[in-house]
């Protein structure tokens, strides 16, 4: 697989997704990172895994399934207007609450300097993919306060990686919603970009994901104003 983004090369943006799998991102915030595009605010992804054991089908090749994913990965980023993906490429149903780990998301962090983050809710219980609970952990205690903080991790100062403070940190898949985003206009965009992860559509439990996608974010909108929604719990820094 050809190398990913290296920190010194990528731009600031205003929003950072950070994705545990190929296919997250899209799912949890399509709609919202379409619209900030389309506003003309920076977004960048951040993908952990590449989703090598994302398949049912036994006799599958990871590293074969690796580099598709990425290729998905990357078409559903250009089509929504991201055109700066990082793949971290650690291991699929692998993850572990690291000191390593969080260093690479402070890195990251500190590289693209958002005022926003995104990523998967890590406090979802019972039933909850257990890479998307430890992303969300890391991303949570890199944001605050390793990213803010000078003496941690010094050697990213040697790298040229200075702090960053992030000011909210929005979590999809939450049980306790308490941010929305009207995402009715872009819907279509959303659908779309989801359907350039082919690995992953064929074995979803739905003859019509897009009308299933459509009843979630209109569940997602209800007491609220609009049409289709994607939910978040929105966390804001201290000042």
């Amino acid at each position: 697989m050809p190398p990913s983004l290296r920190p010194l090369d990528v731009s600031p943006v205003d929003l950072l997704v950070v994705a545990p799998h190929p296919d997250d991102a899209e799912f949890g915030a399509g709609g919202t990172v379409a619209r900030w595009t389309d506003e003309g605010r920076g977004v960048a992804y951040v993908v952990v895994t590449s989703g090598e054991k994302g398949s049912a089908d036994p006799d599958a090749d990871p590293r074969a399934l690796a580099r598709v994913r990425e290729a998905e990965q990357t078409a559903a980023a250009r089509l929504l207007g991201v055109n700066q993906v990082v793949f971290l490429r650690e291991p699929d149903q692998g993850l572990e609450d690291t000191p390593e780990f969080r260093r690479e998301m402070v890195r990251w962090i500190r590289a693209f300097r958002p005022r926003i983050v995104v990523t998967s809710d890590p406090y979802r219980r019972y039933l909850w993919h257990r890479d998307h609970r430890v992303v969300g952990q890391v991303v949570m205690d890199a944001v605050f306060p390793y990213a803010r903080d000078p003496l941690a991790f010094p050697e990213l100062l040697e790298e040229g990686l200075f702090p960053h403070k992030v000011a909210e940190v929005w979590c999809w898949a939450s049980e306790d919603p308490n941010h929305r985003v009207d995402v009715t206009g872009v819907f279509a965009r959303k659908v779309e970009a989801l359907g350039c992860h082919q690995s992953q559509l064929a074995g979803l439990p739905f003859e019509d994901p897009a009308a299933w996608l459509r009843a979630r974010a209109r569940e997602a909108a209800r007491g609220t104003p609009y049409e289709l929604a994607e939910a978040f719990h929105r966390a804001v820094a201290l000042p």
